[in-house]
């Protein structure tokens, strides 16, 4: 009978045969955690999959994500391990609507969240990511700024960035929008001696009640390096999971039970079996111009925010 260690192990084997770089978002599972070649955020991903010496890229994520790879590896063969696995707000405005709303701020630079699709990122100025989005907003030299999609990212980089004028539209995370205030005061007061750790795609209104907020991989390094023994996670819950393995001796409570990415938990450990398997997944193909001109504000981001 298979076991998750001898599945592991296959795919540890597979792998180095192959000449495959397992790439695992921070949601991932952890059984798939231990597979991986690196464990990050889309952004942070992307940069190894740019470094990794091997020709094929394997992706646990979202199509998005996947998409960024190939952007920034145009020569590399790049898979994703569920062809079903997307990002809602990846797919809350086109190319072309956002091409319409443009006309509508003349003069405006558009910075988009790095959670949309490669065919948005040609018509943008510049990319941001959640740890990156206050530094590059501050650098640009444009003082007007229409920001897609995340209006709770959005919002929380007006507050940081008060002196730019930042026009937002109606978007967002279904998972972590859908934490209450409420919510956050009730946890507060059951956990009074625990630091509450939220995601800027929260509402506002969740994030001012914070002790810190910061994008995924800032919230588990804070978590990680602080002196607290005790964190309130306002985050994808598997967050919970993966501190509770790197820190056994601090205690981990999820902000909301609800925030859970069910794109992200698509993706199995047999998923990935398959994958190097060569009877799953699915190759990422982009055209050559729609990399070329989505790697323009992706090269920008790189720019502005190192």
């Amino acid at each position: 009978m298979n076991t998750v260690r001898s599945i592991q192990d296959e795919i540890l084997k597979l792998k180095k045969e192959k000449d495959i770089c397992i790439l695992a978002h921070a949601y991932q599972s952890q059984d798939i955690w231990e597979v991986a070649d690196f464990v990050g955020d889309s952004y942070g991903l992307s940069l190894q999959a740019a470094k990794a010496a091997q020709k094929n890229v394997l992706l646990c994520g979202v199509r998005f994500m996947a998409e960024t790879v190939k952007i920034l590896s145009p020569h590399k063969n790049v898979f994703l391990s569920h062809p079903q696995a997307g990002c809602p707000m990846a797919q809350q405005i086109s190319a072309s609507q956002l091409t319409e709303l443009k006309k509508q701020y003349p003069g405006y630079t558009v910075a988009a969240y790095i959670n949309t699709t490669a065919e948005l990122k040609t018509v943008c100025d510049v990319c941001v990511t959640s740890s990156s989005a206050v530094k590059i907003i501050r650098s640009l030299d444009s003082q007007n700024i229409l920001f897609v999609p995340d209006c709770n990212l959005g919002a929380w980089i007006a507050g940081q960035v008060p002196d730019k004028n930042i026009r937002l539209i109606s978007g967002g995370c279904p998972a972590h929008a859908g934490i209450s205030p409420q919510r956050a005061e009730q946890m507060k007061k059951r956990y009074p001696d625990a630091k509450l750790l939220v995601h800027p795609e929260c509402l506002p209104e969740v994030s001012a009640q914070a002790d810190y907020t910061g994008s995924t991989t800032e919230i588990m390094d804070y978590a990680k390096n602080s002196p607290d023994t005790a964190f309130i996670i306002g985050t994808e819950n598997s967050i919970v999971e993966h501190l509770q393995f790197a820190c056994p001796e601090k205690q981990f409570y999820a902000l909301s039970e609800d925030c859970v990415c069910s794109n992200m938990k698509l993706t199995t450990l047999m998923d990935v079996w398959h994958c190097v398997h060569g009877t799953g997944g699915e190759q990422i193909t982009l055209a050559d111009s729609v990399m070329a001109q989505a790697r323009r504000c992706i090269d920008t981001m790189l720019t502005l925010g190192s």
